[in-house]
């Protein structure tokens, strides 16, 4: 089954605001774009990933898209997550593409290996038919993963609650519904505690995660004028 994963991606310089002082204000833009070349090179690993497509107006993104391989669509009206996910199934319903995983640019311990069993689960019970797949984040309450077969088996509805939302429109759309938990996808960072909780995985996991690793630890390390000012 031909599969594409989409991502959709809103402007570094706009990104994680809500983590307050969990990470250095310089180094939020620095730590999405780590977080989302950490997906693109887990997406890349992921053997039942055709195609990655990339939804965003983030101008300095096309060369890391490319390195890994992935498609950039330009989301000109930047109108939010559901529509940058919508432009997404477009392009793949254009390209011939039968069911699309959407995920978000900030799950950077992503394990393709339980990316690929996540695919392989729902081929073998698909069966040809219509099917919707929710990964919610760590809370239950929002989708850290939708998969969607075909691509346009219901419109994405993403934000707070978007859970509930997403097993309605399945219901409401008559089409499978399942529920899937795979560990790496439930963490999305938003809020400082999520970021606690993805730097407790860095250290106790395996995940490779280079690039965000490489931000946060910059974040942690003092800076040269407090120590200078300590003396």
């Amino acid at each position: 089954m031909r599969t594409a994963a989409i991502l959709p991606v809103k402007r570094f310089d706009r990104a994680k605001s809500r983590l307050g002082a969990s990470v250095a204000e310089a180094l939020r833009g620095q730590l999405a774009r780590a977080m989302v070349a950490d997906v693109l090179r887990a997406l890349a690993r992921t053997a039942a990933i055709e195609r990655t497509i990339v939804v965003t107006c983030e101008p300095s993104l096309s060369q890391t898209a490319r390195e890994h391989g992935a498609l950039l669509v330009p989301d000109g009206d930047e109108l939010g997550q559901s529509a940058a996910v919508t432009l997404g199934v477009r392009r793949a319903l254009a390209d011939g593409i039968e069911r699309v995983l959407c995920i978000p640019g900030d799950c950077p311990a992503l394990d393709p290996g339980e990316l690929d069993a996540l695919l392989a689960a729902h081929a073998a019970g698909a069966d040809d038919a219509a099917e919707v797949v929710i990964v919610p984040d760590r809370h239950g309450a929002g989708t850290n993963g939708l998969l969607l077969s075909p691509p346009d088996a219901i419109s994405p509805s993403f934000g707070p609650g978007s859970c509930e939302r997403h097993r309605a429109l399945a219901l409401a759309a008559g089409v499978s519904l399942r529920e899937e938990r795979p560990p790496s996808l439930l963490l999305d960072v938003d809020t400082g505690a999520d970021l606690a909780a993805l730097r407790d995985r860095l250290t106790d996991g395996d995940a490779p995660a280079v690039s965000t690793r490489a931000v946060l630890s910059q974040d942690e390390r003092p800076s040269i004028l407090s120590i200078i000012n300590s003396h």
